[in-house]
């Protein structure tokens, strides 16, 4: 009998985990029987990011062996991730005047949610300047940023450590060597993981449909469909574009990804997914020093589908307030999200903080996220998985940018 691939383990968890939470909709015990499964499952891909993480950058930079070279490649990435982003910004708010999704709708009978947790982080970050963003990239106390899991510390001191590996030459051998069967340890730890994954997302899926419904969708069934459709395009076409110039298909990217693009939507974490994209960017031929610097940076700087959300919603609430948003406004709108898009990357409901910190500056109510929050779950899943996309595309294309041949992805399905 055949073996059952990984993505259809995780489509059948995914199913039964939506008709279990339809039949109990409303059943508070089925958030306290499911809830810690899910939550253990989520804990155990954070337990093995961090060490993965450190391990291969201080391989893959010390394979690259001096300032220079990292220098180079660390401009490349920035300038790749501020034009995609940018981009996401534009098609979002493309897509919010031409389909108007918030035109029309009755708030009277919308559910409000309770959004004090994202008012207190956003106020909270708002306090710190752009400036001290930058600096606190730079870590004072190494552990304390591990176990913050301040992931831009982690990877400028990785990189910082990879350096000295480089430099120090022969004498570096056994801590790359230390190093190298540390990421591979934990690589190996992560597929082991990956069994699992189809009982962690049914728990988690079950969890979101027996609090919400499906109903809870209908009031604002047309701002769900625009995002649907505003992601769908941007992977296909922007990123397609992209990925052609790259001399790559999207497509055959996107078959590639499809056990991390179900376990990403299905979890709407990033994260649960992140180890199982560096490793496959690299079977594919990107160099361990691009995988492990360009997809941890890039889930900072790179939230591709974050950012083409925060666009969308923000005109949405002030068309659902009836305010109009000129032209200029729009552009403020596209200068400020570029800012705090990135200023306040790693931090618990980042797109609804960042939605906080960007409303008020444009004149848009930032009380109306009230009426959102509740379906953000959805928009969340869909968020993440063009995140991973556009990450893994990302490294593929500063690969191709620095001269790297990579190998047709499909043969790696095949194997």
């Amino acid at each position: 009998m055949k073996k059952i691939s990984l993505a259809w383990q995780i489509f059948i968890g995914l199913v039964l985990g939506i008709i279990v939470g339809g039949i109990f909709y409303g059943n508070p015990h089925v958030a306290e029987i499911l809830q810690p499964i899910g939550n253990i499952f989520i804990r155990l891909i954070k337990m093995i990011v961090v060490p993965i993480v450190i391990s291969s950058i201080i391989v893959g930079v010390a394979g690259t062996g001096d300032m220079k070279t990292l220098g180079k490649l660390g401009g490349k990435t920035l300038i790749y991730f501020e034009i995609i982003t940018t981009i996401a910004i534009v098609v979002g708010l493309l897509a919010a005047n031409l389909f108007h999704p918030g035109t029309g709708v009755d708030m009277s009978h919308l559910t409000k949610t309770d959004i004090n947790t994202y008012v207190e982080t956003a106020e909270t970050t708002q306090s710190h300047s752009k400036i001290d963003t930058f600096v606190n990239i730079v870590p004072t106390n190494i552990i304390q940023s591990l176990a913050n899991g301040d992931m831009l510390a982690i990877i400028f001191f990785s990189a910082m450590f990879g350096l000295g590996v480089a430099a120090i030459g022969e004498k570096g051998q056994p801590l790359i060597g230390f190093f190298k069967g540390t990421a591979d340890a934990m690589f190996y730890v992560t597929n082991q993981i990956m069994k699992v994954a189809p009982i962690g997302v049914f728990a988690l899926i079950g969890v979101t449909v027996s609090k919400f419904g499906l109903s809870s969708l209908v009031p604002l069934g047309k701002l769900v469909l625009v995002v649907y459709g505003a992601m769908i395009f941007f992977i296909i076409v922007v990123l397609g574009i992209t990925a052609k110039i790259a001399g790559y298909n999207i497509f055959k990217l996107l078959k590639y990804l499809k056990d991390e693009l179900l376990l990403g939507y299905s979890t709407a974490s990033s994260e649960a997914v992140l180890p199982r994209i560096m490793e496959k960017m690299e079977k594919i031929g990107c160099p361990k020093a691009i995988t492990s610097f360009v997809i941890p940076t890039g889930y900072s700087f790179n939230l591709d589908g974050s950012t083409l959300y925060q666009a969308i919603a923000a005109l949405f609430i002030a068309q659902m307030y009836g305010i109009h948003m000129s032209i200029t406004h729009q552009i403020t709108l596209v200068l400020v999200l570029m800012v705090t898009s990135k200023g306040i990357a790693g931090v618990p409901g980042v797109s609804l903080v960042v939605l906080l910190a960007t409303l008020g500056s444009v004149g848009i109510p930032a009380e109306g996220l009230a009426f959102i929050a509740g379906i953000d779950r959805i928009l969340d899943m869909a968020r993440t998985c063009v995140n991973i996309v556009g990450n893994s595309l990302a490294a593929i294309v500063i690969s191709k940018w620095e001269g790297h041949n990579l190998k047709d992805s499909s043969e790696n399905i095949a194997a």
